[in-house]
């Protein structure tokens, strides 16, 4: 099993990278790395560290897509960029997935224009883990799509219920389409349609779900269109960053606020840990042929290594191919 991870993209390539990669292979066996960069950085970050020399290769890569660049056309200009690089190798077969904290808008463009869509996908789809009171939830679409068909809907359910199964072992995981309201009269046209096509799918759907259903864990994954999808993320992402900062302010207070935090503070760690994008990070492409990673551009190296490890499980679960046989029973 080999990953291919692009050691320039993000706002902390390549150190964060290159030594997040190595903290994977030191922690699990089972699979290899291929950096993809500019060779002699990546190879002055490796000769210090400690670790199975044999298990991480450095392909070189002469240029780098930015987060300045426009998507479509670093694709087909940077040729040489790490992040084109590592999808040819992909299409080449010359590893099970490849990773990147780069360009979101350049690596989802990648991968329609160099991979292409699984036959019979509408839309390919980002999917997000999210924390809610019934444990991982999968957002899904998270930002890729600003609008779909309705059939699109009945697809991304079907990627998030292979993708909970693999991932969490989720046998018939509970789908739930977001609305305004749980009546099947609410929301646009398309979104009542996808409603409808959704109760005929054969899939476990629990119906319309407004925004208090999505953080009480009604549905195991939830369905929307990216618009949507990236609004929620985000806002998820900025209210547990603000319950954290001001519990830490209020912890800070005084003596006895201090002594307060000390008897909570594993209990604390417990609440917030579903929320740190560092251990739950790592967004798949999820209808394209081929598994690709989408990390967050701040990504450290605590973030890097657990997504290499998410990583390293599909790969072992399959994803792709669970997708490719799911659609090819599918009916709308």
């Amino acid at each position: 099993m080999n990953i291919l991870v692009d050691a320039m993209g993000g706002d902390n390539a390549p150190f964060a990278i290159v030594k997040g990669c190595v903290e994977a292979v030191v922690e699990k066996k089972g699979f290899d790395i291929t950096l993809i960069g500019k060779e002699k950085e990546i190879k002055d970050i490796l000769r210090d560290m400690d670790f199975e020399k044999d298990r991480i290769m450095v392909r070189p890569a002469t240029e780098v897509i930015t987060n300045h660049d426009k998507p479509t056309d670093a694709i087909k200009k940077k040729k040489d960029s790490s992040m084109v690089i590592g999808f040819d190798m992909l299409k080449e077969r010359k590893g099970e997935a490849f990773l990147s904290a780069g360009n979101t808008g350049a690596l989802l463009a990648a991968s329609l224009l160099l991979l292409g869509r699984l036959k019979g996908v509408l839309r390919p789809a980002l999917g997000a883990i999210i924390p809610t009171a019934g444990g991982e939830t999968l957002l899904i679409d998270a930002g890729l799509n600003s609008s779909v068909k309705p059939e699109s809907y009945v697809q991304f359910a079907r990627f998030g219920t292979e993708y909970m199964k693999a991932l969490y072992n989720k046998v018939n995981p509970t789908i739930g389409l977001v609305n305004i309201g749980s009546e099947d009269s609410k929301g646009t046209p398309d979104v009542r349609e996808g409603n409808l096509l959704l109760k005929k799918a054969g899939l476990n759907y629990v119906g319309n779900i407004e925004g208090n259903d999505i953080i009480e864990g009604k549905a195991n994954v939830v369905v929307c269109d990216g618009f949507s999808g990236n609004v929620l993320l985000k806002f998820l992402e900025g209210t547990g960053m603000f319950f954290l900062e001001n519990i830490k302010r209020i912890l800070k207070k005084n003596t006895a606020n201090k002594l307060a935090g000390a008897v909570l503070k594993k209990d604390l760690s417990d609440f917030f840990k579903p929320m740190d994008t560092d251990v739950v990070g790592g967004a798949p492409v999820l209808g394209v042929e081929g598994l690709v990673m989408k990390s967050h551009g701040s990504s450290g190296i605590l973030t890097i290594k657990n997504v290499v490890l998410k990583t390293a499980r599909l790969i072992e679960a399959d994803i792709t191919g669970h997708i490719r046989m799911n659609l090819e029973g599918e009916t709308v």
